[in-house]
């Protein structure tokens, strides 16, 4: 699987499967509706404040296909991955919410 780095894409291996993080404008809106405002959760990342449950619930908002997987094995992969493991499709999207894409 590849992701489109222009597209903000990142990849997250759940369960010995590689799934497609992808933030769409739709699945942003869901994330903020869930998490509040998208700009105080770059902040609290930038911080070290990011809650664990809320890595969680970005990823599971910004996969492409939800139907494969449940939101507790998102949960599951973030931590089977640890969270240094994490940061890196964290970082992405999160890059991706500050600079928008081309």
């Amino acid at each position: 699987m590849t992701a489109n780095a222009i597209r903000g894409e990142a990849v997250l291996r759940i369960a010995g499967e590689e799934h497609l993080l992808r933030p769409s404008f739709a699945a942003l809106v869901a994330a903020e509706d869930e998490l509040g405002p998208l700009f105080a959760l770059v902040e609290r990342a930038s911080e070290g404040q990011l809650r664990l449950t809320e890595i969680a619930a970005l990823f599971w908002h910004c996969l492409s296909d939800r139907s494969r997987v449940s939101r507790d094995d998102v949960g599951e992969a973030v931590m089977a991955l640890g969270l240094a493991k994490s940061t890196a499709p964290l970082r992405v999207l999160l890059a991706q919410i500050l600079q928008g894409g081309e």
